[in-house]
């Protein structure tokens, strides 16, 4: 009698999220090594192409791909919304078991995806890129290190690379983690804080082919400021009297007990029969800090919890971007 022949492995299901701004001179190139190693590893692939208000001709590479690739899919945002709104559009439309994110400048080598894809299967649920050799200038590359020994140290997630936009997920993963602002880079700490597996492997970074960076200073005060939002999120965005309200009771306490030893020895002072030792409050400038500290102390634990009341109560979904168009669905294989 003759045994079934058993069923084929089933193909990967990848997404491919790749936000685009003004990049109209690589995308064919990137369309081509992309499709590549799909082919070559007989992966099941989308490519989701998020056009972040692009000033030049790349949303007509967009369509003309769509047009000759089933497999693309394009989103064109109203206006310039930032690269965690594209990476969030790009989330909500995939439908692959496992989403690769990469950013759409070339710097990114797709011959890395089967690398990627080994290390989900090893029981991880987000791979991070870690470009060990950059090739950027080092006023990039310099603040760059500082930030991420700075966010390993906060949070605990210690990777090498938490700006690099190549990273690999379990689809599972933005059921639980919502982007917005620019919290993109902060993803596998926002997916650890979860319970999600973290693990990073080496990249090969490639020099910029085309264009310029649209990165510069700001990136950098915005990358701080990201990181306390991110520190308050992960540590406190349920119980945020935790942080304020320890705060707050350690300065009041502070200010209090500076107080009430300023009036003892005021009081000290009247009781000696002698004018010229007496204590003048307003003369001291402690007075002042005492009172500063009490009245800030205060005001943080009404914060934490006014911050309480509203985590209990507002919990609403709003989507960090608008969609102008899509491209059509290509009946060409």
């Amino acid at each position: 009698m003759t045994q079934p022949t058993p069923p084929a492995a089933a193909a990967e299901s990848i997404s491919f999220v790749i936000p685009v701004c003004n990049e109209e001179d690589s995308l064919d190139e990137l369309h081509a090594a992309i499709s590549e190693v799909v082919q070559e590893n007989g992966y099941d692939a989308e490519m989701i192409f998020i056009d972040d208000g692009s000033t030049d001709a790349s949303w007509q590479k967009v369509q003309g791909l769509a047009a000759r690739d089933p497999r693309v899919q394009g989103l064109r945002f109203r206006t310039n919304f930032g690269k965690a709104a594209g990476l969030a559009a790009g989330f909500d439309a995939a439908r692959g078991t496992f989403i690769i994110t990469m950013d759409g400048d070339l710097q990114d080598d797709p011959k890395e995806i089967p690398r990627f894809l080994q290390r989900l299967h090893e029981g991880f649920d987000v791979v991070s890129g870690w470009k060990q050799v950059r090739h950027d200038p080092w006023h990039k590359v310099l603040p760059s290190r500082v930030f991420n020994w700075m966010v390993g140290a906060l949070t605990g997630v210690r990777i090498h690379d938490h700006n690099c936009g190549f990273k690999a997920y379990r689809r599972e993963v933005f059921d639980e983690v919502k982007l917005y602002g620019e919290l993109h880079r902060f993803v596998p700490v926002l997916a650890a804080a979860k319970g999600w597996r973290v693990s990073e492997i080496a990249v090969e970074h490639h020099a910029r082919k085309y264009g310029h960076s649209k990165y510069g200073v700001r990136r950098l005060v915005k990358g701080f400021l990201d990181l306390a939002t991110v520190y308050f999120l992960t540590g406190y965005s349920q119980r945020p009297l935790h942080l304020m309200g320890t705060t707050g009771i350690l300065s009041t306490l502070l200010g209090l007990a500076g107080l009430v030893w300023l009036s003892i020895s005021w009081v000290f002072t009247r009781l000696n029969d002698l004018p010229d030792d007496d204590m003048h409050l307003h003369t001291r400038a402690i007075f002042y800090f005492c009172i500063m500290a009490f009245l800030v102390g205060t005001q943080l634990m009404i914060a934490g919890l006014l911050a309480e009341l509203l985590t209990a109560t507002s919990r609403r979904e709003v989507q960090p971007y608008s969609i102008a168009e899509r491209t059509e669905a290509s009946t060409d294989v």
